[in-house]
């Protein structure tokens, strides 16, 4: 489900953005000393693998500007007991070989009915060592759906993310609202949403238009942040751009970067 180079918040994670700062959503995951989880393993995935490339750095510095547009809304940094204690309600295998842990927001008590906007949602997973969910593969998109689905969850916030602020006038970005999404959770770049093979949006929406159709536009809210929405318009579990300071549940999963960031930091604690 991603394609093309990387984009890197590399300024803003691992504590290495000056502008950074540990702060707390409107909620926290409830520490857990001992949980349940399921394991579930995808098969071999068809996903495209493309090359990285120097890319990655003139995205690392977009993404720094990313923090600086937020300034007044940091991404968070990660607690180590949080990190340890971590509420994980399924964990995955995908075709990589890559196993995260996940949270979903209305799976536990304290947090069941919790809905919060997009970057609340994010800050409350890296609190915990983790992110909103990219889906990187198609099993993946497959596995997150199905949570949807037996929970009748009517939508949730995933990590992703158009890149439509300062910065992001590179040419292979343009059209935004075309070349411009990725996962910000990972930095790994969604394909062209012209090419619908390489996503999983809707083919319609409020407007009746394939997604991601920027519908509240006109009335000055960019449709910037990646949501899936079971069945909103008699359209199956699909992903739908909407405007970023709308609530919803969300779902978290590990972050590679921020688990082996306190993990460097703090040598004697298991998680």
């Amino acid at each position: 489900m991603n394609v093309g180079g990387l984009i890197r918040e590399d300024g803003c994670g691992g504590g290495s953005c000056p502008l950074a700062a540990a702060i707390t959503g409107r909620a926290q995951i409830p520490q857990a000393s001992a949980t349940s989880t399921s394991t579930t393993t995808a098969p071999q995935p068809s996903a495209v693998h493309t090359e990285m490339s120097r890319k990655v750095c003139l995205a690392a510095a977009l993404l720094a500007l990313f923090c600086y547009a937020d300034a007044q809304r940091r991404l968070a940094l990660p607690d180590p007991r949080s990190c340890a204690n971590r509420v994980r309600h399924a964990t995955y295998r995908d075709g990589r070989g890559v196993m995260h842990s996940y949270f979903m927001s209305w799976e536990h008590a304290p947090t069941r009915n919790l809905e919060v906007d997009w970057l609340d949602a994010r800050n409350i997973c890296r609190r915990h060592c983790m992110d909103t969910v990219s889906l990187e593969t198609p099993q993946e998109n497959e596995f997150v759906k199905q949570k949807i689905a037996r929970g009748n969850i009517r939508y949730i916030w995933t990590s992703g993310r158009k890149c439509n602020f300062a910065g992001c006038d590179r040419p292979d970005l343009q059209p935004p609202n075309v070349n411009g999404w990725f996962w910000s959770g990972s930095g790994a770049k969604i394909g062209p949403t012209t090419q619908r093979n390489t996503g999983d949006w809707s083919y319609t929406g409020g407007y009746g238009q394939p997604q991601p159709d920027n519908r509240e536009a006109a009335q000055g809210n960019d449709e910037s942040c990646l949501s899936i929405l079971n069945n909103f318009y008699n359209d199956g579990i699909k992903w739908h751009d909407v405007a970023c300071h709308h609530v919803k549940p969300f779902i978290c999963e590990d972050s590679d970067e921020l688990l082996n960031f306190v993990r460097s930091r703090n040598p004697g604690l298991r998680i």
